[in-house]
């Protein structure tokens, strides 16, 4: 019976070269954001989700131009229109991207407006045309239109509402505040947060006490109660820029003591590391401390909180506007369009009306995916 050795050895000659232990290995010299980013795409959720954000933010200076009319355009001929296909071939034969013009009807025995095609009739899509004026980009006053509909007919991609507004149309300009009221309100959460915590943290004692007492109260509070509270108080004759910048304020101010929490947490154990009394030996000024020396050694950490914090700033202005408390018409976001399509009834027999909560649900999930994906790669050197 042979006895096989424990340890393979290898006849080659040894290289230092090979050895990742070696100072100069390849492995040893990779810059930190490759292994980030090797260890990011890994996980295909989280890079997907990346993709769409990313795509749906660049798109927002761009709204007016890519949705075929303005949010408040009325078609009153149109009242609850239904989603109109886009085809490409007409009786066999491909003529580009057309509709069907619908006329509408009144159903006197259900009550609902039901709409015909006439489909020997085929509508094609202008391509770069010209409509009502909105703002590109915020502040140039434009025309231009990537689509529209020909003369007599419309186009609408994903229905229209109770007055005859295309919803696809609204959605696009809906993401505008929609996703913008997230990065508002947590650079507010995230400037109190380290701010606050921070100085808690690093100097403890009485201020490490009295925020500590500050944060418990404030986190006793129920906290829809008190959205709801702090929304009634702003006056209702304020323009919609000035509630859609207060709600932002009022989301930032509810989120950062649990923020300012782990900032506390993290500075109470390392401000007592070697690397923060040689600063402090040196002359280094508390804030030179904190900003050089504490944050840089768990920005992993606020980088993954930021990402997912944003979705709940994002619900809890959709839940606002959705209670009639936030955002009014005529601003448009996800949150009004649903407030105005809360009519259970009304959904029932005009189904697209409750498209709005669709991009809120792909937007939260992908912010969490994305979240949960880079929590994971910040730190590279962490087992799988």
């Amino acid at each position: 019976m042979t006895h096989r050795p424990n340890h393979y050895v290898d006849p080659a000659p040894y290289d230092p070269a090979e050895d990742i232990r070696t100072p100069g290995h390849p492995d040893l010299d990779v810059p930190n954001r490759v292994l980030i980013w090797h260890r990011f795409k890994r996980y295909k959720p989280g890079v997907i989700s990346g993709i769409f954000l990313a795509l749906s933010y660049l798109m927002l200076p761009f709204a007016g131009f890519i949705a075929p009319y303005t949010p408040n355009e009325r078609h009153a001929a149109h009242l609850y229109a239904t989603p109109q296909m886009v085809h490409l071939f007409h009786e066999g034969q491909f003529i580009g991207p057309y509709v069907y013009p619908i006329t509408a009807e009144a159903d006197l025995v259900n009550f609902r407006w039901t709409y015909i095609q006439d489909r020997k009739t085929a509508a094609r899509l202008e391509w770069f045309c010209e409509g009502h004026t909105y703002n590109l980009m915020g502040f140039i006053p434009s025309d231009a239109h990537l689509f529209c509909a020909p003369e007599g007919a419309t186009v609408f991609l994903w229905g229209a509402d109770r007055l005859g507004r295309d919803i696809f149309s609204r959605i696009l300009y809906g993401a505008q505040l929609s996703l913008t009221v997230g990065l508002i309100g947590i650079t507010v959460s995230f400037l109190l947060g380290i701010s606050i915590g921070g100085i808690a943290g690093y100097f403890g004692g009485r201020v490490d006490w009295g925020v500590q007492r500050v944060i418990e109260i404030l986190r006793s509070l129920p906290e829809l109660p008190l959205w709801l509270a702090l929304s009634a108080a702003v006056p209702g004759h304020w323009g919609p820029g000035a509630v859609f910048f207060i709600i932002s304020i009022i989301l930032g101010l509810l989120d950062w003591p649990g923020l300012a929490r782990a900032v506390r947490s993290k500075f109470l154990a390392l401000r007592e590391e070697e690397f923060v009394r040689a600063a402090e030996m040196m002359g280094a000024r508390p804030r030179r401390v904190i900003s050089r020396h504490l944050l840089p050694n768990f920005s992993s950490h606020l980088i993954a909180s930021a990402i997912l914090s944003i979705p709940a700033m994002i619900l809890g202005e959709t839940a606002l506007s959705f209670l009639g408390l936030g955002l009014r018409t005529p601003a448009v976001s996800w949150g009004v369009m649903l407030n105005d399509a809360q009519n259970l009834a009304s959904i029932e027999i005009y189904p697209w009306t409750a498209l709005p909560m669709l991009p809120v649900v792909l937007v939260v999930l992908a912010f969490n995916f994305l979240g949960d994906g880079l929590r994971e790669s910040l730190d590279p050197y962490s087992d799988d």
